[in-house]
């Protein structure tokens, strides 16, 4: 079920006045609240529902046991038996024909014949974001960080429909906490609710389809098509449309969190305006940056052992972050231009008499024209479906300047210049937004709500595409 679609809309108003009219007794808007996230996940196969309880009840039952476990060694065998079969279902239903298909490579080119077949396998629709999220529970129980709950609060966390196809990946200490108590409908801001709701729309609807359907999909489908102009502007187009693309997924998916009564944590903050590929990562759905930190780099040792190590520790988490994401070669390759890039920046910082160069307006514009270029580098292995394609995109970039480039129109640029535009808008500016639309009375906020979403539906292009996260 897309969230920017009627059956949706249909779906949330039966659920939110349900909601708050269960909240006051706890005990039963928990099973309503799971039945109605369930009802969501089911509209796409009903056959993953029975996936997503058996993950809930897995990582329950052995989160308890870890947690009542006497010996060091009895926790780390039960945490160990959790991630093998948390990290064995991710890799079955998304990784066992790309594993297949890379091992019949290689034993092809040693001259082996590996009796293997591929099953074309269906990716069940937010398995990586539920699977990291059962498993911060489960290493957070380990850890000490966090008290396991019951398994009807843990089944409202894994399963609460906000979150649950495409993110944010929420931590049990951040959403659970929340369950344990009615919410308040006084204290909901739904000035920012709706604020985010509409601008997600516009982001998602508008910008991503729009930049898709001109430009995007033309120049990755056929790049030896296109003049360099085209292939250059189509390539700063794809890393708007999927910023517009994700960004307004979370940013509604946040905003009916809160109409719901519940905060989410931010995903997203103005990542084009980085000045560093680590400030990126600090910007760039952060919940994902957080958790690679906090399960994947630091378990590996951090920094605490080394430069070499450290360089190290940060190619593995974006190897394997770059693994998350996809499974391909292409999406590898992506997470270690990321990689390399970061141990470099780290290197420079870690040289012998380094000095942090004085912080100037010509610094800060040179650092981020870098820093976006060579995310949108990494961006065409992300998009690309193969290597070639990915090659025909960069050597597309020199070998076609001064032919003729039909789909650089007006409206791509533009679409382009708002999608980056909006990211250097002062901290202040949503607020102000927020707090004006807030002081209106309710007709006034309905009217105001109600031209926006009938420009967002003008201006959007026919039918809905899927969010490019929900294939992750």
């Amino acid at each position: 079920m897309l969230f920017p679609t009627s059956t949706f809309a249909i779906f949330f108003l039966i659920v939110l006045p349900l909601s708050w009219l269960l909240m006051p007794n706890v005990h039963r808007w928990r099973p309503f609240i799971i039945v109605a996230s369930y009802v969501f996940y089911s509209w796409w196969d009903w056959r993953f529902v029975f996936l997503l309880a058996g993950c809930t009840i897995w990582n329950q039952v052995l989160a308890v046991r870890i947690h009542n476990a006497t010996t060091e060694a009895q926790k780390k065998a039960l945490l160990w038996l959790a991630l093998a079969g948390d990290l064995g279902v991710l890799a079955y239903f998304k990784y066992y024909d790309f594993f297949v298909d890379s091992s019949q490579s290689a034993a092809a080119i040693a001259g082996l014949d590996l009796p293997l077949s591929l099953k074309t396998i269906i990716l069940p629709v937010g398995i990586s974001f539920y699977t990291f999220m059962a498993i911060s529970y489960v290493v957070d129980t380990y850890r000490g960080d966090f008290v396991p709950t019951t398994l009807e609060k843990f089944a409202v966390y894994l399963s609460f429909f906000p979150h649950l196809v495409a993110g944010p990946i929420v931590r049990g200490s951040e959403l659970i906490p929340q369950l344990d108590t009615p919410r308040n409908p006084r204290r909901v801001d739904t000035s920012r609710a709706f604020y985010l709701i509409a601008t997600g729309l516009f982001k998602k609807v508008v910008i991503a389809n729009y930049l898709a359907s001109h430009i995007v999909d033309q120049v990755f489908g056929a790049p030896n098509q296109h003049s360099s102009l085209e292939i250059l502007i189509g390539v700063y187009a794809y890393a708007v449309q999927i910023y517009a693309d994700f960004s307004g997924y979370t940013d509604i998916a946040i905003g009916i969190a809160l109409l719901l009564g519940f905060t989410f944590p931010r995903n997203f903050d103005s990542p084009y305006a980085a000045v560093s590929l680590q400030d990126f990562w600090r910007r760039w759905h952060m919940t994902l940056s957080r958790w690679l930190r906090d399960y994947v780099y630091i378990p590996l040792g951090g920094n605490r052992k080394g430069k070499v190590v450290t360089y190290r520790n940060l190619m593995l988490t974006m190897l394997l972050g770059g693994l998350w994401h996809g499974a391909g070669w292409t999406f590898i390759v992506w997470g270690g231009i990321h990689g390399t890039g970061l141990a470099l920046e780290r290197w420079r910082h870690d040289r012998p008499g380094y000095v942090e160069p004085r912080d100037t307006l010509q610094r800060r514009v040179i650092s981020r024209v870098i820093t976006f270029n060579v995310v949108c580098l990494a961006w065409i292995f992300f998009r690309a479906d193969s290597f070639a394609s990915a090659w025909d995109i960069i050597t597309g970039l020199f070998t076609g300047w001064g032919q003729a480039s039909p789909l650089v129109t007006g409206g791509v640029l533009l679409a382009i210049a708002v999608g980056i535009g909006s990211q250097y808008l002062p901290a202040r500016f949503p607020y102000a937004l927020m707090d004006r639309f807030g002081r209106l009375p309710v007709l006034g906020q309905a009217a105001v709500l109600a031209v926006a979403l009938m420009l967002t539906n003008t201006m959007g292009p026919e039918g809905v595409a899927p969010f490019i996260y929900f294939r992750f």
